[in-house]
């Protein structure tokens, strides 16, 4: 599985590469040029098309998985949204994953996200995270920055859910709030400090 996922990153390496080579070897070709730029910009649309499904029934999914959420939700001055976050490793392993920036229910920014993290960690497992930024101060920070740390430039609490399925009130705490969604349902006993969040240029 692990070489799978290294032999995938090499090949997407390897197709950027070779994108980035065309581009300048092309460049005196102004219609050639063109016609790259143009498929690029599909391909990057469509990816981009993609992803926000995924945002969608992320966010849907949570909403049937911690019914209240969607208060939570409403309140929030931003919603910030991996519905794929993939981590493998062993012994010292990373995850990756590509979300969205949601104001007002609409999609403003792209970003990543990306960890590094030491102990036993076995294979490959996704997740998705659902980051709300409770403060206007908190979303600012995220949106001027060339790279937003969880834990370093605001605090992020992991919100747990009761017996009762309703969200422990006393894990919603701190200008960012976070839901960790896997599989089996929502994960608590997890911190995401040390979480690196940059966001994609235009």
């Amino acid at each position: 599985m692990l070489r799978r996922v290294f032999l995938r990153h090499s090949a997407s390496s390897l197709a950027l590469a070779s994108l980035a080579l065309g581009a300048c070897t092309t460049a005196v070709t102004p219609t050639v040029n063109s016609d790259k730029n143009a498929s690029g910009q599909n391909t990057r649309d469509q990816q981009r098309r993609e992803l926000n499904a995924g945002i969608d029934a992320t966010l849907e999914r949570l909403g049937s998985t911690v019914p209240n959420s969607h208060e939570l939700l409403k309140k929030a001055n931003g919603v910030l949204v991996f519905p794929r976050v993939l981590a493998a490793g062993f012994g010292i392993g990373g995850q990756y994953g590509e979300g969205a920036l949601r104001i007002k229910n609409a999609t403003a920014e792209y970003y990543s996200l990306a960890s590094v993290s030491i102990g036993l960690q076995i294979g490959a497992q996704s997740k998705a995270i659902v980051m709300l930024f409770m403060t206007d101060d908190a979303l600012k920070k995220l949106r001027s920055s060339e790279g937003w740390s969880a834990g370093v430039d605001a605090s992020v609490a992991v919100l747990k859910v009761g017996a009762n399925g309703a969200i422990d009130s006393t894990s919603m705490n701190g200008p960012v709030l976070a839901f960790v969604l896997t599989n089996a349902g929502l994960m608590a006993n997890l911190s995401l400090e040390g979480t690196k969040i940059t966001r994609e240029k235009v």
